[in-house]
């Protein structure tokens, strides 16, 4: 029996025959063709354009400018000059007087009943101003006032003038001595050690009364031929 299954096994069966054909042929058959292939290159169609002319650009409209309206500029005022005016000072080396016909005086008010007696006020009249008079030399002691001649100065045959202001108390004496101009210091040292030990004045007045005041005096100096 086992003998019988081996021999059946091994037995020949046409139709694998055919299939075994078959799939070799067309193995065959494949690398045949595979060798002629023929490869065709791959090209970029061609496209074909037409320019389409695009409507033109409108042009961009500018507002208009509106019109500046112009201010009137205002018109400059004249200039109006009023005249300074004029006031007449008296001169300070003048004495001032008052005049009576100058001074303004008030009228008495009247105080009292309808058809009485009234009573009647006085007015005081305004005090006039005062009278000031200046300071003079004092003529007993007019030879006093020449100082004496500097030695160097006198040596040197040279004339010389100054010029001092001087400040003269209530009593007619010299207080102090300003330099105005000189010829030389000899002469103006002269001059001061003179006005302050011999020279006199009339002193100044006010309403009668001495004060003090300033002077300028003048002094020169000549040599006798």
């Amino acid at each position: 029996m086992y003998a019988n299954r081996f021999a059946s096994e091994r037995r020949f069966h046409p139709a694998s025959m055919g299939v075994a054909l078959a799939i070799n042929g067309g193995l065959l058959a494949a690398m045949l063709m595979a060798g002629s292939v023929t490869v065709i290159p791959y090209e970029d169609p061609v496209l074909n354009t037409t320019a389409i002319p695009l409507p033109p650009v409108p042009p961009e409209v500018k507002p208009e400018p509106q019109p500046v309206e112009k201010r009137a500029e205002p018109q400059p005022q004249p200039l109006t000059f009023l005249p300074k005016p004029v006031v007449d000072l008296p001169r300070p080396d003048q004495p001032v007087l008052a005049s009576e016909s100058t001074l303004p005086i008030t009228p008495p008010t009247m105080t009292g009943t309808p058809g009485g007696t009234g009573t009647s006020v006085s007015v005081d009249p305004p005090k006039p101003m005062p009278v000031l008079v200046d300071a003079t030399p004092d003529p007993r002691y007019s030879d006093a006032f020449q100082p004496a001649y500097p030695p160097a100065e006198r040596r040197a045959e040279r004339d010389g003038v100054v010029t001092v202001r001087v400040r003269i108390d209530a009593s007619g004496r010299v207080t102090a001595v300003e330099p105005v101009r000189a010829t030389s210091d000899a002469f103006l040292e002269a001059t001061r050690r003179q006005a302050l030990s011999k020279w006199r004045f009339r002193a100044a007045t006010r309403d009668g009364v001495p004060v003090e005041s300033w002077r300028v005096m003048t002094v020169r100096f000549e040599m006798e031929n």
